[in-house]
């Protein structure tokens, strides 16, 4: 039996503090920060959730294969790791965009408020924090959901923003037997108490107003992009240019367009695209996916895209952006792994 190996690894924060751990071989990155009493972001410690990422300045980090991951290939080519599943085979320099400060996520309680069935498979879940509790996040940011009188938590991103806090809004993509699909189809009711935890995950928006902005979602991965174009819209000054491509399987399975039509209206920099992989010949949906209906012409230099759907989209989205000019670094990605 070969004997356990040690390295050191630097971690440094965005508030220039370092802390210097020590990583066994048999042990994950993530695993010898929190035996060190290190304040790093995590969840899931599966790779799924992505809140635990970092990027590797020197040294030889690697994610474990065979591993699902929320990650890009692309992301992974650039130094991104996700530590709950890396491993330092030397020592290593590794950089986190948040302080040492951080205090991390935060467990609260909410009511449900409503219940709202926008498709056969999706329901618009509106909840309000309890009285006294908080939870801040930025806009393309998760939260895990307690499903009640279990121990199942799963994971949706908000479509609402922070602005609208105590209120928070999910739209959740409901499986024919997954726990909380079960729930919300047959037990929720209203004034029911859930319990959250969060927010998680390094998908979020950006700071460049100016450059266009281009984001593509499949199914229920629009519910972050709603939140991003509301944050967009409440900030003051001259909105950039913003081209949403949404995209579902076939008609009946559509949702929540009367709401995109409604933010074309509001902001009129906003192009909207909604592509269906069925359509009938009479629909005024655009036959394919949300991927093809971007094209070169969208893309500039300075064009950022933020994707959010199942892997398989994202890989695809990522592939046509990159040919299509994009740099590979103004990409932004959430891939939707099932919980079930």
């Amino acid at each position: 039996m070969t004997a356990a190996t040690e390295t050191s690894v630097v971690c440094k924060f965005s508030d220039e503090i370092e802390r210097t751990i020590t990583v066994s071989s048999d042990q994950t990155v993530l695993e010898a920060a929190l035996s060190a009493e290190l304040p790093l972001l995590h969840q899931c410690r599966s790779g799924a959730c992505g809140s635990c990422v970092a990027t590797v300045v020197t040294g030889d980090v690697r994610m474990r294969t065979g591993t699902a991951t929320s990650l890009l290939a692309s992301e992974q080519a650039e130094g991104l790791r996700l530590l709950c599943v890396s491993n330092a085979h030397t020592d290593a320099i590794v950089e986190f965009d948040y302080p040492s400060t951080l205090s991390g996520p935060v467990r609260v309680s909410a009511f449900v408020d409503a219940v709202e069935w926008l498709a056969a498979d999706v329901a618009h879940l509106t909840l309000e924090l309890a009285e006294g509790q908080w939870l801040d996040f930025k806009s393309g940011q998760f939260v895990r959901m307690r499903v009640p009188d279990t121990q199942d938590w799963r994971s949706y991103s908000m479509v609402s923003t922070v602005e609208a806090l105590p209120k928070m809004e999910f739209l959740v993509r409901c499986l024919p037997d997954g726990s909380m699909s079960n729930y919300l189809r047959d037990k929720a009711a209203i004034d029911q108490v859930l319990e959250l935890e969060g927010p998680f995950g390094s998908f979020h928006l950006r700071d460049d107003m100016r450059a266009k902005h281009i984001m593509i979602a499949g199914g229920t991965g629009v519910a972050p992009m709603v939140s991003m174009l509301d944050t967009i819209r409440h900030k003051s000054g001259r909105k950039p240019d913003l081209l949403l491509s949404f995209g579902c399987a076939q008609e009946s399975a559509l949702f929540f367009t009367e709401e995109l039509d409604l933010r074309t209206f509001w902001m009129r920099t906003l192009e909207l695209r909604i592509s269906l992989d069925r359509a009938a010949p009479e629909s005024q949906y655009a036959q394919g996916n949300p991927v093809t209906a971007v094209h070169a012409e969208d893309v500039s230099d300075d064009t950022v895209a933020y994707l959010c759907g199942p892997p398989p989209m994202v890989e695809a989205a990522f592939a046509h952006l990159t040919s299509l000019g994009m740099k590979a670094e103004n990409i932004h990605a959430e891939q939707f792994l099932s919980s079930e």
